[in-house]
């Protein structure tokens, strides 16, 4: 995620060169910095914004409140989103990482670019509560922050478009593809699956990249899973208007899994086993069932602890502990 000149351990924080580096296996982005030039002053700048509590409406919500850096960036144990005056949302905050690979954000798709996506959490009223405005009003009069845009942009103006653009500097650069899996996949040395991941990655191969498709482990789709929907969430229909979407969610990334509990757009479930166990026998027949999934996943006791071996090979664990992303 950057370069710097001197030994990593001789090196603060502050003092890394922040660069967007795209892993070997992964493909190239979506979004590109053309626009949006990355600079260490603009990544600390949006990392600060991202941490500040004070832009929601009480003041005690930030971005990093449903984005918990020790959960790959979601809400730890939290079936929904809490926001302000403990408002519960109706879905489960999403993983942040490798954003910059996708074309559009949330369970429903809704919005279709990364700068633009924060203005949900800000204005929703289960979330931060306000709008971008009172934000601007706020960051002009309180320091550091007039010095902090002055660093990154040039001028000490605060609007709308340079706060999201910081963000993003922030956000995009959160790229998770160092976990064993990518090791394997990129040949390093000395790294290799046990039997048992590696059993576990040829039924994925065999069950799952349908939707789970590599190296993101999501095709970034929208398919209905089987739930029984006992929620008034109508999903992807929501967005387009078209009856066929109803039921249907982004297929979610499945990298950092074992640390994203719980899962599913509304938190249903609370474990991999449960997850499995939905695939195995608890799919729901629904008009807008995916046809994959119209039998069902079946996988017996030892497949199923063969697949969850492999999914922890997604674990990227220098990217969850990585102080760079961290609040300071």
């Amino acid at each position: 995620m950057y370069a710097c000149s001197k030994n990593e351990d001789e090196v603060t924080p502050e003092e890394k060169k922040i660069t967007f580096s795209v892993p070997a296996n992964f493909p190239t982005p979506v979004y590109n910095f053309e626009d949006n030039k990355l600079s260490n002053a603009g990544f600390a700048l949006g990392k600060k914004l991202f941490y500040e509590a004070r832009l929601s409406a009480d003041k005690s919500v930030s971005c990093g409140s449903c984005h918990q850096q020790f959960a790959a960036f979601t809400q730890l144990d939290h079936k929904v989103s809490h926001g302000v005056n403990n408002c519960q949302g109706k879905r489960n905050t999403p993983p942040l990482f490798n954003l910059a690979w996708q074309k559009a954000f949330f369970w429903d798709g809704g919005v279709k670019n990364i700068e633009t996506s924060p203005l949900n959490a800000i204005t929703d009223a289960c979330e931060m509560g306000t709008d971008i405005q009172t934000i601007v009003a706020f960051l002009k009069n309180t320091a550091p922050y007039p010095d902090l845009f002055k660093q990154a942009f040039g001028s000490t103006e605060i609007n709308s478009q340079l706060i999201l653009k910081s963000i993003s500097q922030f956000t995009a650069v959160l790229v998770s593809g160092n976990s064993k899996y990518d090791k394997v996949m990129r040949k390093e040395s000395g790294v290799s699956f046990t039997s048992a991941e590696l059993a576990g990655y040829n039924l994925f191969k065999e069950k799952c990249t349908s939707c789970h498709a590599e190296p993101f482990f999501t095709d970034f789709s929208y398919r209905s899973n089987g739930l029984d929907l006992v929620s008034t969430d109508e999903g992807r229909s929501h967005i387009t208007g078209v009856a066929s979407d109803f039921g249907k969610f982004r297929v979610p990334t499945l990298r950092n899994i074992e640390y994203t509990s719980p899962y599913m757009h509304d938190g249903r479930f609370y474990s991999l086993d449960e997850v499995l166990e939905h695939y195995n026998s608890g799919v729901k027949a629904s008009a807008n069932l995916d046809v994959q999934l119209k039998n069902g996943i079946l996988l017996n006791t030892t497949e199923k602890e063969q697949i969850k071996a492999f999914l922890k090979t997604l674990t990227d664990n220098e990217f969850i502990k990585n102080t760079l992303y961290s609040e300071s």
